[in-house]
């Protein structure tokens, strides 16, 4: 079995962190598409084990939540007609939490948006976290429980509920949000400072995901067929945007700012937890070669 070269892995995955998708990214490379495919579900069990293991022990003082939409095989409206749907297909929600300071996605979790994704986000985050924090989450209610459950009274925690106007008749029927008229704060648990009850940080992430994920991208066909593939997907952003990808504020990456490195990250160290990984298993497996390489016996 052929191997692809680092420099090659790479450039495919340098391609995938900036919102190419698996087709453009085998007509730029060469490369083909079950080879890609691999290599981002390889690349994003590696970076998802390597944030589970070290992003921990992280001192935030404000730390935003939300949810962003996105959908697999088929919007949820569409997945009764749609052939050979699997049992995943529909509404899928990826839910993330950033410290407002250093700007790093603390903890992620792809899955349903209902109470028990809730509790497993919120059980993750308080895992992660070195110290008590003020939470701002929207006013989705499954938050509610889950942060109790996760945090008890060790927290100050606020909603920030958007108000939205009624959409008017020419903007019904098209591709647009109602019209935000207004925000309440409203104190859950705690002593959150009103200052810095806020969503922007959160909804901000939200576009960077869209930008750099093409299978986020509204109103295209790039979307994920199949939810396991949308995870590692995430876990490989989730990676690049923490140790990779210099914030154009900090002038460094969210996991320097954070103290979790004192180096900036290039796209070749990803590539080295690939290949980390597959030296674990290179006794279950057979061979590989490098291009122009021989295996010797």
């Amino acid at each position: 079995m052929y191997k692809l070269l680092t420099e090659e892995r790479a450039r495919i995955l340098h391609l995938l962190c900036e919102g190419n998708s698996i087709r453009s990214v085998t007509r730029l490379t060469g490369a083909s598409k079950n080879t890609v495919i691999k290599l981002l579900t390889d690349a994003g069990r590696a970076c998802g084990a390597y944030h589970d293991a070290n992003v921990r022990g992280v001192k935030a003082k404000q730390v935003q939540v939300d949810e962003i939409w996105s959908f697999t095989y088929a919007k949820q409206k569409n997945v009764a007609t749609a052939k050979a749907a699997p049992e995943e297909a529909g509404d899928t929600w990826t839910w993330t939490a950033i410290d407002a300071e250093s700007k790093l996605i603390v903890s992620w979790l792809v899955g349903g948006r209902d109470s028990e994704y809730a509790m497993a986000f919120m059980d993750d985050l308080a895992g992660r976290l070195a110290n008590r924090v003020q939470l701002t989450s929207d006013g989705h209610k499954a938050y509610l429980e889950a942060v109790e459950g996760a945090f008890g009274g060790d927290v100050d925690y606020a909603m920030l509920v958007k108000l939205y106007s009624t959409a008017s008749e020419s903007a019904r029927g098209r591709y647009s949000p109602a019209e935000c008229i207004g925000a309440r704060k409203e104190r859950i648990e705690g002593s959150p400072d009103p200052k810095h009850v806020s969503t922007s940080y959160a909804e901000r992430q939200n576009l960077t995901m869209r930008m750099h994920m093409r299978r986020f991208t509204r109103l295209t066909n790039a979307f994920s067929k199949k939810v396991e593939n949308h995870a590692y997907a995430v876990a490989l952003h989730m990676m690049y945007y923490n140790f990779v990808r210099i914030h154009a504020k900090l002038r460094v990456t969210p996991a320097m700012a954070a103290g979790l490195t004192d180096r900036l990250w290039e796209i070749g160290d990803i590539v080295a937890l690939v290949e980390a990984e597959e030296a674990k298993s290179a006794t279950k497996r057979g061979p590989y070669k490098k291009r122009g390489e021989e295996i010797s016996n």
